[in-house]
């Protein structure tokens, strides 16, 4: 009996497990992306700038990418591994991409949906899913990243309304947002509060020098006396563990949107290795590079393999547990950037060229690595939940 065919490509048949459903949303943003994004992202990369980012926006929300994984108020209400497919389409674009459509859905919209009163959600939460109206998440401060808890951005009472004073720093989308979900420090502990990026007092100054998810909107959030209605505080978010329940979610795409960049980057330097000769045959036919295409094979389809799991757990009524997505985040990231850094020894000097996406790649996963969770972090939280132990001070 022969053996069945083998896709070199996708060795265990990964996409084989995925439903019509899911294929559809995969063949429908890759070719959106394929014919709209793919042919300008080194060049927006390389200038630093997301140029059509609005357009960007508004098609993503027609293909119900925004939000997509909640329920009413114009999102699709798909299931957790439809959301990750798309975000591994995203990435395998550009990070920038996925960390878009990430701090919209995971972060800005589910703060809404999941803490905010019926008010906030009907203002908001359609023109978001529709990509009408941008929104960011200010949590990170200067001083405060891994430590959220010290956070010195302060909302105090004032009569009925509230004043916020504080920065926030490397906020996605912060520049362009039409709202922003702002924590901040009270008297009662952590409060998250939806503030229109028109309201006196706020400013978002575009950060600029990255070399890292060039092409994607990093801003810095300026509170300056922001006086905010009693309505503009989310009524369920109490607690530092708010934000971190948003942050979860979003490492949950990051999870799937690795996987997408990592192929890119295994899939050129194969490429590249069948058609770039040296010695008199193509350098694939070397023992020392097919090492390298192998072990990225491996570490891609397990990475994938992490991403499925979690995708099963999400989607279950018992639901994930954090340090489960911990695992992923760790591994997946860690696991990707390494694929990117193999495949940039492959293509050789071509591999710092822009001409070829495995450079970006590396650049735009060193910004992941460190972003909604470092390594150091995510490496305790792991080790607590193995052993019952908290080193973290």
């Amino acid at each position: 009996m022969p053996f069945p065919a083998l896709d070199a490509l996708d060795p265990l048949n990964l996409e084989a497990l995925l439903t019509d459903e899911e294929r559809a949303v995969r063949d429908t943003v890759r070719q959106y992306l394929d014919d709209k994004v793919e042919p300008h992202i080194g060049e927006w990369f390389e200038q630093g700038e997301l140029p059509n980012l609005p357009e960007l926006a508004r098609a993503f929300g027609k293909m119900g990418l925004l939000g997509m994984h909640l329920e009413g108020y114009g999102c699709a209400g798909m299931s957790a591994r439809a959301y990750g497919i798309a975000c591994r389409e995203l990435e395998a674009t550009d990070s920038g991409l996925r960390s878009f459509v990430s701090v919209q859905g995971s972060l800005a919209m589910f703060a809404i949906h999941r803490f905010g009163s019926e008010e906030q959600k009907q203002e908001w939460l359609p023109r978001m899913a529709a990509g009408e109206a941008i929104g960011c998440f200010g949590l990170t401060e200067p001083d405060h990243g891994s430590d959220p808890a010290s956070m010195t951005t302060r909302a105090r009472r004032e009569g009925d309304d509230w004043i916020l004073d504080g920065r926030k720093m490397w906020i996605t989308n912060g520049s362009v947002a039409a709202v922003a979900v702002v924590w901040a420090q009270t008297e009662d502990g952590v409060r998250g509060f939806v503030v229109p990026t028109d309201t006196p007092g706020f400013s978002a100054p575009l950060i600029k020098h990255k070399m890292s998810l060039r092409a994607s909107v990093t801003s810095e959030l300026v509170l300056d006396g922001v006086r905010l209605p009693a309505s503009a505080e989310l009524p369920g978010a109490r607690g530092v563990g708010a934000p971190l329940t948003c942050l979860n979610e979003a490492r949950y795409g990051i999870v799937w949107g690795v996987t997408g960049a990592a192929r890119s980057a295994w899939r050129m330097a194969r490429e590249y290795a069948l058609q770039r000769e040296q010695f008199g045959k193509p350098i694939a036919g070397f023992q020392l590079t097919q090492q390298k295409l192998v072990d990225m094979a491996l570490e891609l389809h397990k990475a994938t393999l992490t991403a499925l799991q979690l995708a099963a757990l999400k989607d279950s009524p018992e639901g994930v547990h954090p340090a489960q997505i911990s695992f992923g985040k760790l591994n997946n990231v860690r696991e990707a950037i390494e694929i990117c850094r193999t495949a940039r020894t492959i293509l050789g000097a071509n591999g710092i060229s822009l001409e070829y996406p495995v450079i970006r790649h590396a650049n735009n996963l060193e910004s992941v690595l460190t972003y909604e969770g470092t390594t150091e972090m995510h490496t305790l939280a792991l080790g607590q939940a193995l052993t019952g132990l908290a080193a973290f001070r």
